[in-house]
């Protein structure tokens, strides 16, 4: 459950229902934490609902007004999975920080594919 209702999404890998209730896929592309960090236990659950969530935005399933709400779930599953505070604090401070323009759906995120 995600605290972001109201909304109906229904995509091939990630599905949110109007009560909240995020279900991400089997076969959802998704590496980990993104930037100069490292993947452990405890940060892979929160990496992986902050970016499914933000490519709900990207999207447009959901307004970016939302976006500060995704960021502290990001901070508040990686403290409930065992995170050091002062990591998720670090990491919060980064995503607002550093991540904004990565959510603009004009930034261009091309399709890649392996060889």
């Amino acid at each position: 459950m995600v605290p972001i209702c109201g909304f109906s999404v229904a995509s091939l890998y990630i599905e949110l229902t109007p009560a909240g209730l995020l279900t991400i896929f089997q076969g959802y592309a998704w590496d980990g934490a993104s930037g100069p960090t490292i993947d452990t236990k405890s940060s892979m659950r929160a990496t992986l609902v902050h970016d499914a969530l933000d490519q709900l935005l990207r999207e447009g399933h959901i307004p970016l007004k939302y976006q500060g709400v995704i960021d502290r779930l990001l901070r508040d599953i990686g403290n409930c999975d065992g995170m050091y505070k002062w990591r998720t604090t670090l990491w919060l401070w980064a995503v607002d920080t550093f991540a904004a323009c990565k959510l603009d759906p004009d930034n261009g995120h091309p399709v890649l594919s392996a060889p």
